[in-house]
């Protein structure tokens, strides 16, 4: 008597550890053991088809063999969807394509391109799919998630590439005539309190830092705008973290000070100072009170200021970005500030594996927006353009010289 409770505790057993072919040939061989009817009590006890044991009995009399590496014979199984239904990788296609996304007869046009979202809209066009199956198409068209990605500079200039070949030139020649060059920019300015700032760092579990829910500004403590100057050649910052306006007397006034606990005494022998900047802000190449705060530096200090703005849409390349703010970004994640003390230590506390030191001091004097230079004022300024993109490229002279 053939006992099928027992077979089927055994396919049980089996069937998580064996592929197709394996349980195939399994069945067969459970079936030829219990000799006459075994093909049909193997079927009643285990589910699997009687012609699908009847395969497995041939391949194991050998009257079907298999290529080394196949479960099943050349052709078997079910077709490709995209055999059955030809035009549905074209449809598929459609609905992915960012050029359909301003389309207005796209039926997906503003909505997440989603696996389900794709399946529900294939299936309103006659396809007869799941969500499951339309990944495997995408992956066949070359599609994956991605993220957005800030490579686009918008319009570019025609003479970006030759001023970035403009700027690494008069940093060079100023690098070996051991002349300091800094380039300078502002920091995002940061709200001062418990406000989450993100990132993560390693805590108890269960016990993340408590912020506030919502980033509404503290009247009391206010926002900082943190101005930092990086030195290229000793690969050194300086921040001043202002609690009034982002102007460029501040800018001016940041550099300044960098001068005169840092840089000064690094470069006792200078008589150039070179500046890489953006092309907008505090110090863009238009705002008038750049120029005039420098001439009042240049007199300050009697160096001849060389300046070199970056194009239009391409702030990114400035050195100060990823090779001093990036850094402090990485040091503060996930910490609240607090305080401004906190944002002076943070900072100070910031450091490289290659070396880099910044240091960083509170400026707490006002900047008022809205100061007027007249053309006057302007024309006062010994100003000497460059040859090439004189408005993004100048020189200050000291007045005495």
């Amino acid at each position: 008597m053939i006992d099928e409770a027992v077979i089927g505790d055994k396919y049980r057993l089996l069937v998580g550890g064996l592929d197709e072919r394996g349980m195939r040939r399994w069945a067969a061989a459970e079936a030829v053991s219990l000799g006459r009817g075994g093909t049909a009590a193997v079927a009643r006890a285990t589910g699997i088809a009687e012609s699908t044991i009847r395969r497995g009995r041939r391949e194991l009399a050998c009257e079907e063999r298999l290529e080394t590496g196949r479960v099943r014979r050349p052709g078997a199984g079910r077709k490709p969807l995209t055999e059955t239904d030809p035009t549905l990788l074209c449809d598929l296609e459609r609905l992915v394509d960012d050029s359909s996304r301003g389309d207005p007869e796209a039926p997906l046009r503003w909505t997440a391109k989603s696996l389900r979202k794709l399946a529900s809209e294939l299936r309103a066009q006659g396809h007869e799919i799941s969500a499951a199956s339309v990944a495997p198409l995408l992956r066949r068209l070359g599609y994956s998630l991605q993220g957005n990605a800030k490579t686009r500079e918008g319009a570019r200039h025609p003479d970006r590439d030759a001023q970035f070949v403009h700027i690494n030139e008069t940093v060079a020649a100023a690098l070996r005539s051991n002349q300091p060059v800094i380039s300078v920019d502002t920091k995002k300015k940061e709200l001062i309190g418990d406000f989450k700032n993100g990132g993560r760092e390693l805590r108890p579990k269960g016990d993340p830092e408590k912020v506030r829910t919502h980033d509404f500004k503290d009247e009391e403590l206010g926002k900082v705008n943190p101005y930092g100057v990086y030195d290229v050649a000793e690969d050194s910052g300086w921040v001043s973290l202002g609690i009034d306006n982002d102007t460029a007397q501040f800018a001016v006034a940041s550099i300044q000070s960098w001068w005169e606990q840092l840089g000064s005494e690094r470069y006792r022998d200078a008589t150039t100072l070179t500046i890489t900047a953006d092309c907008g802000g505090s110090n863009g190449y238009r705002t008038r009170l750049w120029k005039t705060e420098l001439q009042g530096l240049a007199d300050e200090t009697g160096l001849r200021i060389s300046v070199c703005h970056f194009p239009p849409g391409t702030s990114k390349w400035n050195k100060i970005e990823h090779r001093l703010f990036s850094f402090i970004s990485m040091n503060w994640r996930a910490k609240p500030l607090i305080s401004r003390q906190v944002v002076i230590d943070l900072i100070n506390a910031t450091t490289t594996r290659t070396g880099l030191e910044v240091f960083a001091r509170l400026d707490e004097r006002t900047y008022p927006k809205g100061i007027k230079i007249s053309d006057a004022e302007l024309a006062a300024v010994k100003l000497e353009g460059n040859p090439f993109h004189p408005e993004w490229n100048y020189t200050i002279e000291p007045s005495g010289k």
